[in-house]
């Protein structure tokens, strides 16, 4: 599996930013997909994480503010991030989880940065 991020940018406070992810290669194998963030100094964390099964968890960060999505072929999945703040400064990473049996397997993207600054 292979990832492409895009979408970040610089926005002032209170602005939105849609950030993108295509996924290509064995598509069919992904079972979980998400965005994670790591801001300057500090460790990379969940942003957001949508199941095959139809479960979506956000971090309490982004809850209210930011939606996650995908297209119906799992192909392209999405973040809309609203009412921006400054601490959501940070790279965004795309993540997608595949099994083999018990064995989980990890694909990122190569993050997109997003500064959110006046």
């Amino acid at each position: 599996v292979q990832l492409q991020a895009s979408g970040g940018g610089l926005v002032q406070p209170g602005g939105s930013l849609s950030l993108s992810c295509e996924a290509s290669g064995n598509i069919f194998s992904i079972r979980v997909l998400g965005w994670y963030r790591q801001a300057p100094g500090k460790q990379r964390e969940l942003v957001a994480t949508s199941t095959r099964g139809g479960t979506t968890v956000y971090a309490d960060s982004a809850k209210g503010r930011f939606t996650s999505s995908r297209d119906d072929a799992w192909s392209t999945f999405y973040l809309q991030m609203n009412s921006l703040k400054p601490e959501d400064t940070a790279v965004y990473y795309c993540n997608a989880v595949t099994y083999s049996g018990s064995v989980r397997d990890d694909y990122w993207g190569q993050g997109t940065e997003v500064t959110v600054s006046s």
